[in-house]
């Protein structure tokens, strides 16, 4: 994982514990207070939110645990490794697009984040500027050639 989306997980996990529980404990106590618990909607909805929200915690703090970060701002080189951006132009429409190569928590296409499972991702580690690459997408074959490879 990257610097930049360890951080980010670390900021959901403060906003989860500091902002989403008190608020979610507020209206659990509220309706309680509205009586009858065995048919009080509100209740059984704030019950299953807080039930959500601390899986999301455990889920997160499991994978900060686990996590590996990688400062890719301390990479260099020609070849694409992760953490890499890399900047590729369509073979087919000449169309020019970088992606940056992480980890499967942080991807995010429409950001240009791609993960490093994705098969596109696969295919460019180890390639270097003026390589070609093939990549097999659900709307056929895409070929693509590495135009510049950066660590930002």
């Amino acid at each position: 994982m990257t610097a930049a989306g360890h951080d980010s997980l670390q900021t959901e996990i403060k906003h989860l514990k500091s902002v989403e529980r008190p608020r979610i404990i507020k209206a659990i106590a509220e309706a309680r207070a509205h009586g009858d618990l065995s048919e009080n909607a509100e209740y059984h909805a704030a019950k299953e939110q807080q039930g959500m929200t601390e899986a999301r915690v455990m889920d997160l703090e499991d994978k900060l645990s686990r996590a590996e970060v990688i400062d890719v701002s301390k990479l260099s080189g020609d070849a694409v490794v992760f953490g890499a951006t890399v900047l590729l132009v369509d073979e087919d429409t000449d169309d020019e697009i970088a992606y940056q190569i992480v980890g499967e928590v942080e991807s995010d296409v429409k950001k240009g984040r791609i993960s490093i499972t994705s098969p596109l991702a696969r295919a460019l580690i180890g390639k270097t500027v003026g390589d070609s690459v093939e990549v097999s997408t659900p709307g056929g074959g895409k070929s693509y050639e590495i135009l510049k490879v950066s660590f930002v």
